[in-house]
């Protein structure tokens, strides 16, 4: 990473650009500290997957055994800070916070059986891993057609990310009363922010019992979807640089040219054109 191209050495290259080596060797290491950083925290949360009953002690044996050298202290700090990392007997990484004092509200989606568009809207929320840091998707899907009709990308988990999504949602889609808007019971949904807006747009609105992540599983299976065949393919260099692939695979890749063997093998957007007279998906919840 300090090798330059050339004859051009780093003392010179340093005079150059009117910095001290001093300087440059403390910006390395703080960029090589963050990002030792990051990929701990990505090796916590792969084990913490796999291996959801895992207290700190565990999972620091396991990155020992992994080659991390990490300790105890190190790690339970990071799982307390990092509300993206998995609890003890936590399934599923953890970008949901069920603790918080909202109002929630019960399943609707239990034996529901889709027969059109904008009857029901699912809401999810995923982490996606940089260089030095992680960022967070939300996105809205149609249940009917799996089409991405909202989503946002954003560096925090506040309330406002999952609105984002919502808001795209809204202006791209002819919507009438009576629509079910699912999702987990996280803060995000659970907002003040969040249900005023689904309420004004006379939303009928559903959650997932805690730690039941079946039981929004379309949401859960386009999450392995994307990580699969976007994001564990690339490696972003920074938030524009994801921003931008990620929109071209939701809105190019995955609506517009993805087959889908639920949708008589059509992607979301041609499935949607041929009118509800032809669309015969799998419709049980």
């Amino acid at each position: 990473m300090m090798l330059l191209e050339g004859s051009l050495d780093i003392v010179r290259a340093c005079e150059l650009a009117g910095v001290s080596r001093a300087g440059l060797y403390r910006e390395y290491a703080e960029h090589e500290r963050r990002q030792e950083e990051t990929a701990l925290r990505d090796a916590m949360q792969r084990i913490a997957v796999e291996s959801r009953c895992y207290g700190y002690r565990r999972l620091t044996a396991e990155l020992r055994h992994q080659g991390w050298v990490a300790n105890h202290k190190r790690v339970l700090r990071l799982m307390r800070e990092d509300n993206l990392l998995c609890l003890r007997k936590r399934r599923f990484v953890l970008t949901t916070d069920s603790r918080h004092p909202y109002g929630v509200f019960p399943n609707l989606t239990k034996d529901l059986s889709l027969t059109t568009v904008n009857q029901l809207w699912i809401s999810d929320i995923t982490y996606i891993r940089l260089r030095e840091q992680f960022i967070y998707l939300a996105v809205v899907l149609d249940a009917f057609s799996r089409k991405v009709i909202g989503w946002a990308l954003k560096e925090t988990l506040e309330a406002g990310l999952a609105v984002a999504a919502l808001d795209r949602a809204l202006a791209d889609r002819t919507i009438a009363p009576g629509i079910i808007h699912h999702s987990d019971q996280g803060v995000q949904y659970a907002s003040k922010d969040y249900v005023e807006k689904l309420l004004a747009h006379d939303f009928r609105i559903s959650m997932s019992r805690k730690a039941s992540p079946w039981e929004n599983a379309r949401a859960e299976a386009f999450m392995k979807t994307l990580k699969s065949e976007e994001v564990d393919l690339r490696s972003y260099k920074d938030l524009v640089d994801a921003r931008n692939s990620i929109a071209h695979f939701l809105e190019q890749v995955y609506n517009c040219q993805r087959l889908h063997s639920a949708l008589g093998y059509l992607s979301p957007t041609a499935f949607e054109s041929q009118g509800p007279q032809s669309q015969t998906p799998e419709t049980r919840l």
